[in-house]
């Protein structure tokens, strides 16, 4: 052999403190390994393990109309509490006169009928002229479709009275023919 060919290299066997390095190494890896699933798992029972921080996240509070406004759109009450918003605003959608006279009493949603009681029958019938105007009106308002007709009653007729001389157990004056 000359001492011109380079030998070839070996890489030398680690020595005790190397192999102590490798295998501390690996030990931190695993037990890292065993510690993110350990806290996976422990999230996953609490519900996330969303940690309060700096950004927004869904536990955080919300404005009180904003809370409203997703409520109303999860539950599926637009339409409802478009409607109620329009019995608050009557006096301006109807106008004033009318307003005194005539007030919205309930909202049917499946039949999308808004019934509304006058204190006069001349209100009442001024008010059924005016409903297809009105109709329009509040679904221009609230959305096409939303109010497909309005229900007007007229005033109650007054309570029935029973006199003193009453029977007790009478169904009214029809019962004593017989």
């Amino acid at each position: 052999m000359s001492t011109d060919e380079p030998k070839p290299r070996k890489d030398p066997e680690p020595s005790g403190v190397d192999l102590a390095r490798v295998a501390l190494r690996a030990a931190k890896e695993q037990a890292r390994a065993r510690g993110d699933a350990a806290r996976q798992k422990k999230q996953a029972r609490r519900g996330g393990g969303l940690r309060s921080g700096a950004r927004a996240d869904g536990r955080d509070p919300m404005a009180l109309g904003s809370a409203i406004n997703r409520l109303i759109s999860e539950r599926g009450w637009e339409a409802p509490a478009a409607v109620g918003g329009v019995m608050g605003r009557w006096p301006q959608i109807v106008g004033e006169d009318l307003a005194k006279h005539c007030v919205p009493q309930r909202y049917d949603e499946d039949e999308r009928v808004l019934s509304v009681s006058c204190d006069s029958t001349a209100w009442a019938t001024q008010l059924r002229l005016l409903a297809p105007t009105l109709v329009a009106r509040l679904n221009e308002d609230l959305g096409h479709g939303t109010v497909r007709m309005i229900k007007v009653s007229g005033p109650g007729g007054p309570a029935r009275r029973y006199g003193p001389l009453r029977a007790p157990g009478s169904t009214g004056p029809g019962d004593t023919y017989g």
